[in-house]
Formats: structure tokens, sequence, C-alpha cells
């Protein structure tokens, strides 16, 4: 058992929690029984499992290459969340190029541009999951794909969706290669997202709060799309406003 936090393995979980280690070492830190499972039922593979009996709350079995039990003081430290159920994993990533993925026919994709909230991005990887999108791309990210925060939000659902990362030019670019239609939630020039026909090939775009999509996004739509604000309020969360839309996508769909 580990019982001292300056143990070099301890150490280096810590290190870890920033990105350019994550980058560095390829490995990323998933904390929490579900989301460590879902992680591993998608193919991940777990190089360390850090246990916690003190606090863990059922038996564990979970593969990973190396298990390593620790004291309660030790596992405060390594851990990034309260309420935690005794279980942090330091995973492999699995990182997959657009231009390899064959989407099937009439793909309904996700592209969030500029991302830079991992909380964000988690929810809508929820979203994504729970209405069996295609794939989501991240154009121009600024936040790393698997970032502590947002598997963390994505409760494990990051690890089920295909993800990928790659610039607004080379996403346009695919998508267009594969005759899916550009649906971009902009404020002008647009229609009401419930006229839009989505039964098609379909990527709804978002971009940030703070400025919406880039020109080059504006200028590659087939169309653009509102949601209709009936108070005060003159936009919705980025993670809101991709269910709305991309369940009405679904509801399109299923009515075919």
């Amino acid at each position: 058992m580990i019982t001292s936090k300056s143990n070099p393995k301890i150490k280096n979980v810590v290190k870890l929690q920033k990105s350019s280690e994550r980058r560095e070492q390829n490995r990323i830190i998933i904390e929490g029984r579900r989301e460590i499972e879902r992680a591993v039922a998608c193919g991940f593979v777990v190089d360390t499992l850090f246990i916690c009996n003190e606090i863990l709350s059922a038996e564990v079995n979970i593969e990973a290459n190396t298990i390593e039990e620790v004291n309660l003081e030790v596992f405060e430290k390594i851990a990034y969340r309260e309420g935690s159920d005794g279980l942090l994993a330091v995973a492999i990533p699995k990182y997959a190029d657009l231009k390899d993925f064959k989407p099937k026919k009439n793909p309904l994709i996700i592209v969030l541009e500029t991302v830079e909230k991992p909380g964000n991005l988690g929810a809508v990887m929820r979203t994504a999951d729970a209405a069996g999108v295609d794939a989501v791309i991240i154009a121009d990210p600024r936040t790393d794909l698997f970032n502590p925060n947002a598997i963390r939000a994505s409760i494990g659902t990051i690890f089920s969706v295909p993800l990928f990362s790659c610039s607004s030019e080379e996403c346009i670019e695919w998508l267009k290669a594969n005759d899916i239609k550009i649906y971009c939630t902009y404020l002008k020039a647009s229609i009401d997202y419930l006229e839009a026909d989505f039964r098609e090939g379909s990527a709804i775009v978002m971009g940030t709060e703070a400025t919406g999509i880039s020109d080059i996004w504006v200028e590659a739509a087939d169309q653009n799309l509102i949601i209709p604000m009936n108070g005060i309020a003159d936009s919705l969360n980025v993670s809101v406003t991709t269910a709305i839309v991309v369940f009405e996508a679904i509801r399109q769909r299923r009515s075919c």
C-alpha cells in the first residue's frame, strides 16, 4: 500500500492534472467507478488503477496493468473532485484521424468549434451518446479532448462516441467530401431550426458562447439555424442548444 504523498507514482498523477503532462506522457486521468468502467468497456486500457479501500463502497472488478492501494490521505492528494468513490485510473487515450473515419449513410455529426470549457464538451458528449450521434468533431480545440473535467461532465460517455480533433478547414473539407450538409447555429440569415431538414447527412455546428461561429463556418454553411428566444436572453448554453437541435434531428429521422 502506498502511504506517502511523496511516492513517485503519486507525484506523477499530480503532474498529469496538467494538459501538457498528459500530452507528453500520452496518459489521461479518469476518476470514478462509472467513468472508469465505461472507458474500459469502450476499449481504453487502464495503465494504473489506484484504489482507496477506506472509501470504496463495493468490490472492484476493473482490468488494469497495475493496481495500487493507497490510504485516504494519499488518495485525497490525487483526487480532483469531491465525493470521490475511491477509484482513480491513469489510462492510455485513444485518438483517431478524421480522414480514416468512414461514416454510414446519412450520418448525424456534431461539430464544436473552438470549445474552451471542458464542462461544455462533456455535456455535449452526453447528448451525443444519448442521441446515438455518429461522431463529434472538435474544430480548432482550445481544450484537450480527455480533460478530466470533460470526462467527469460526460460521466464517461466521452469514451463511447467517435471523437475527432482537427482544424476547421480540415473539418469542412471532410464534411463536403462526404456530402454532409452543414447547419450552423448563427443569429444572421437564419431559419428556425424546426424548419430545417435533418433527414440527410447533417453536421450541426456550434460556436463559442462568447463569439459564436467564425466566418469560415458562416461561409461554408448550407444553412444557418436559430432557436427563437421568447425572453430577454438572446442565446442558450452551447450544450443546451446542441441537445435541442440534435433531438429535433432525431425526431425527424424517426418519422421518416
